[in-house]
């Protein structure tokens, strides 16, 4: 068998293989990579494409920083892994230092392996904390692909999973450009947006409610900014009731936003933050939640129900302290910001008034969304909620032609480069993205 698969190339070794995920395992095929550094990937045919997808969403400090890679090899040259129920100075430093960055009466950090496994556990926390069943999550989000959290993120992902018995309850979120609640302006949006949630927790019953988790910036569902006094108002929500508020800071946390975490633009404390991806770009796997003083004092005689095997394993906290200690040292948390407002928020206007698919730019830090459009005023999408189009598949063919890896959902195009991106780098990138866009204008139907 071995000498049969000598004979394949190496993309049909990985399809033979390899089970991909979200993927249908006959048509997929993959790009071999075989380095990566900074912005730049290089695949195995040596042609180098520059990184506008942060991977997915999450390579925040760029490829193979040096800084993080020498940290992993000191620390597997001393311990490369320990079980959890001992303690070692990665780990505390790492969470230290994440708790330094997040929230006042922030009080401890549950590590998990990844983003997923902080959802489930930041859940678990919830319920067991008020000893109430359901939980909260809008329509237009992404949680994770385990049990609970498939159920809780409400993309169509979700609906071949859907159990329909995991206590969640869907709603809708804040989104002007395709307001729910017919609204004109951010106000109304987020007033109406507030008085239905209530009205669901009315309706639900509060006191079976255990939480509601949002993304503080929706990533994969389509980058919306929550407007000015939302997540305020889903923090007094909570408070009314007594429902635990979990920030899901997975793609938006450690520095895409322009912030170390995005609920810190609007004022609020969460009462459990769920992070992954950017806490040390994916080099290890890592993911974790902040959890409160209250929360954490509710086990301190009783025992919690949960753990892993690798939680805080000893590479990956390693990992996390360089990457913390990385963008701290080399301002990447500015950069980031400085990068969305002076170079990617005023690119992206500028080529959406002259490509008429793009219906609207949206968007801060490196963390943008271009919602493509066959018609302006009817705003009907370039891509049917739920699937992709001809249009879409064009869009990203030209893009990697144009040796540009992107980031696409549905209608929309994110442009989400690392935080440390330059100035040269990024507006190669949009260039590069502007030519692309040009495929699909024949696709526009609108006058």
């Amino acid at each position: 068998m071995a000498n049969d698969r000598t004979a394949l190339t190496s993309v049909e070794r990985e399809k033979a293989s390899v089970f991909h995920s979200w993927s249908a395992q006959a048509s997929i095929n993959p790009m071999m990579v075989k380095e990566a550094h900074g912005v730049y990937v290089t695949d195995e045919d040596d042609r180098t494409y520059l990184d506008f997808s942060s991977q997915l969403v999450n390579v925040n400090i760029g490829h193979q920083h040096p800084d993080v890679v020498r940290a992993i090899q000191d620390q597997a040259g001393l311990l490369c892994t320990i079980a959890p129920q001992h303690g070692y100075v990665a780990r505390y430093r790492a969470a230290e230092m994440i708790l330094d960055h997040s929230f006042e009466g922030a009080a401890k950090v549950f590590f998990t392996n990844g983003g997923t496994e902080a959802v489930e556990h930041a859940v678990r926390m919830a319920r067991l904390h008020t000893g109430r069943p359901k939980v909260l999550a809008a329509y237009r989000s992404y949680h994770g692909a385990t049990a609970t959290s498939i159920n809780l993120t409400g993309d169509p992902r979700r609906w071949p999973n859907d159990s329909g018995t995991a206590g969640v309850v869907h709603f809708f979120g804040p989104f002007l450009y395709r307001s729910t609640f017919h609204a004109t302006t951010e106000e109304q949006e987020c007033q109406r947006a507030l008085e239905s949630l209530e009205n669901t927790i009315r309706f639900e019953g509060p006191t079976a409610i255990a939480a509601i988790i949002l993304e503080s910036v929706p990533g994969t569902a389509g980058i919306m900014v929550p407007p000015r006094g939302y997540l305020k108002g889903v923090r007094d929500i909570c408070d009314r009731y007594g429902i635990v508020y979990i920030a899901d800071e997975v793609m938006c946390g450690f520095g895409r936003t322009g912030s170390w975490f995005a609920f810190q633009q609007h004022d609020v404390r969460p009462d459990l933050v769920v992070f992954a991806k950017g806490i040390n770009s994916g080099y290890v796997p890592l993911g974790g939640v902040i959890i409160n003083e209250a929360i954490s004092a509710t086990f301190n005689d009783r025992v919690y129900p949960g753990g892993l095997t690798y939680s805080g394993h000893p590479l990956a906290c390693a990992a996390a302290v360089a990457t913390i200690e990385a963008m701290e040292r080399h301002g990447m948390i500015d950069n980031a910001r400085r990068i969305g407002d002076e170079v990617l928020r005023p690119e992206l206007e500028r080529i959406a008034a002259t490509q008429r698919i793009i219906g609207e730019v949206r968007g801060l830090g490196v963390f943008f969304a271009l919602d493509l459009v066959t018609n302006r005023a009817t705003k009907e999408p370039l891509a049917p909620y739920g699937g992709s189009s001809p249009a879409m598949g064009e869009i990203v063919a030209a893009c990697k032609t144009e040796g540009l890896l992107i980031f696409s959902n549905f209608n929309r195009v994110h442009v989400v480069p690392p935080c440390n991106i330059t100035e040269e780098e990024a507006r190669e990138g949009l260039a590069r993205l502007e030519r692309a866009l040009r495929v699909a204008d024949r696709y526009y139907t609108g006058a």
